[in-house]
């Protein structure tokens, strides 16, 4: 398996700074609750508009708007064209891919032709730009750092004005434009015992037809390259949709129109293919799917999908009690409080199963433990280990910190798997966390002096056993230095708690760009949750801190272990 960054086959156009206005503050009137523990800001989406050419604008001056022109996708970028000689618009395609840098602001123009040089027919702008991450014709993000360049060429058209006449194809954006012109969805797939559903993060242009992009892009399209061994499609081969448009009613039911090989598709399969497309098109404002032959509707089923977690609390241990802790009390997990509380070793971590029915603990001599109702033993005694992740399927995963490629993937019963392919080329190990569909994991490693946050496929067997990480491990993101806690953020990010030069959390999304915000002073761990307001961190002085709005308030006093849930 190789460490993988960079871009794929990308091309150079550009976008510009948003200017808003803002309001004055409120000065009268009663005062406004804020928000709640959890609760997030919901920011209206909008699709900035750029300028038409300006009139005697010299070469500069038309590659400079011809890139602003990148963030008005509107008619097919309709817009942009304007800046291009009538022979090139026409040729132009901007779907090849997207360029993403740093700023505008950072963007370096070397015109051959002065604005004022009027003999000249011909010229020619060199632009040069800091990349920092790219998409795929297909939609798939991938970030990559480096000097990005480009030649325009120009000439005349017969009015006089300057317009571009070669360029490559495609567009570039500046990362704080890219969300405002890009959406992203999350492409559905199974995986391979068809009990989950993964995500394939796409991002596509904003538009009125966002169900028609979806479906088209699901149903005929692949998943990515480092996903495609862990997941599977519903959708046979020979199935596909017909027409150009996804309509969908007033009841938010798209109506999806399939060739007539559909008929002869069994029910279990249109259920699969169902839930599949109509957890895909969920993003777009569709709640149910119906499908479509020949103008008569194709009844279809849908399956049942692994429950996630929905009002779990936050998992605590004291130093005597294992439970949920609310209003300054921990109730106990049935079965497993009790066992836990017969461990006489101290305690490092704890991560238990969605159906609380199993966890893996770790004590402060590093070995690893699986703990059930009645039941405590031993899984894994090598010195050096991390802390574990258990996966939706029972497997504790477990692996030394200098030696990232011997991984295993444990029974409650005590049966060791190794996993085959695992990071080959690293040096060591910091955290490991298997996402909650259990088809993908993500890690920090070291390799060549760098910390890196990647992500890999799990390839596993009918049963569910996992055997491999996929070949490819596609490189998040190069960490500033070391981490003190990974978790999975809802299905599609991770979170990485850092503490250099500040504590940081820092959000990834797997298949997109990053943020980060500040952490409590001295966070030494991390759990996982669905939203991102639902994550917790644990300080040194044994408090747990839950996000509200921009800033973190204390939840829970006098904590051990914070405690994780498989999979977050």
């Amino acid at each position: 398996m190789k460490l993988r960054a960079g871009i794929r086959v990308l091309a150079l156009a550009a976008a510009a700074l948003l200017l808003a206005g803002c309001t004055g503050l409120p000065t009268s009137g009663p005062p406004q609750a804020g928000l709640p523990i959890g609760g997030d800001i919901e920011l209206p989406d909008f699709t900035p508009i750029a300028r038409d050419p300006e009139p005697g604008a010299g070469p500069e001056a038309i590659v400079a708007g011809f890139l602003e022109a990148s963030m008005t996708p509107a008619n097919n970028w309709e817009i942009a064209r304007k800046f291009l000689t009538e022979d090139f618009s026409h040729d132009w395609d901007p779907d090849v891919g997207v360029a993403i840098d740093s700023s505008v602001l950072d963007r370096d123009f070397d015109p051959s032709v002065d604005a004022d040089d009027e003999k000249a027919t011909r010229a020619e702008v060199k632009v040069q730009l800091d990349q920092i991450a790219g998409v795929s014709a297909e939609g798939e993000y991938s970030a990559g750092v480096g000097t990005a360049k480009a030649t325009y060429r120009l000439a005349r058209d017969p009015g006089g004005e300057w317009r571009i006449s070669e360029a490559k194809d495609g567009i570039t954006l500046d990362i704080d434009t890219f969300s405002k012109v890009y959406e992203k969805f999350s492409l559905k797939y199974f995986d391979k015992t068809w009990t989950h559903l993964v995500p394939d993060v796409r991002w596509f242009p904003r538009g009125t037809a966002m169900a028609t992009t979806v479906a088209r892009a699901l149903v005929s399209g692949v998943p990515s390259d480092w996903l495609a061994p862990a997941v599977q499609t519903a959708f046979p081969a020979d199935v596909s949709l017909v027409g150009d448009a996804v309509p969908i009613d007033p009841a938010q039911v798209a109506s999806v129109s399939l060739t007539r090989t559909a008929l002869s598709t069994s029910s279990t399969v249109l259920a699969r293919m169902r839930t599949q497309l109509e957890a895909s098109l969920a993003g777009a404002g569709v709640a149910e799917v119906q499908f479509v032959v020949d103008g008569s509707p194709l009844p279809a089923d849908t399956v049942a999908i692994e429950p996630v977690i929905v009002d779990p609390g936050v998992l605590v241990y004291d130093g005597a009690t294992f439970g949920t802790a609310s209003a300054g009390e921990i109730t106990p997990v049935p079965g497993l409080t009790q066992q836990i509380a017969k461990i006489s070793t101290p305690i490092r971590s704890i991560d238990m199963s969605l159906d609380a029915r199993l966890a893996a603990v770790q004590l402060t001599d590093g070995h690893v433990w699986a703990v059930s109702d009645g039941a405590g033993d031993q899984v894994d005694g090598r010195a050096g280990l991390i802390t574990p992740s258990l996966d939706p399927f029972g497997y504790i995963w477990s692996v030394p910190s200098g030696e990232p490629a011997q991984i295993k993937a444990w029974t409650p019963a005590v049966v060791g798997h190794q996993i085959a392919d695992a990071w080959p080329e690293a040096d060591a190990i910091s955290h490991v966390r298997v996402s909650a569909d259990g088809a993908r994991v993500a890690a920090i490693v070291t390799s060549g002096g760098q910390h890196l946050l990647v992500v890999a496929a799990i390839i596993r067997d009918d049963e569910g056993l996992p055997t491999a990480l996929g070949q490819e491990t596609p490189e998040i993101a190069v960490l500033d230095g070391p981490a003190r806690g990974l978790s999975w953020v809802g299905s599609d990010s991770v979170a990485v708690l850092s503490a250099d030069p500040d504590p940081t959390l820092t959000t990834y999304v797997i298949g997109g760009p990053w943020s980060a915000s500040p952490a409590p002073t001295d966070a030494t761990a991390l759990a996982g949750a669905r939203t991102s307001t639902g994550l917790r961190v644990l300080s040194a002085d044994g408090a747990v801190y839950a996000q509200r709005g921009s800033s973190w308030q204390k939840a829970v006093d006098d904590v051990v272990v914070l405690g994780t849930r498989a999979g977050y």
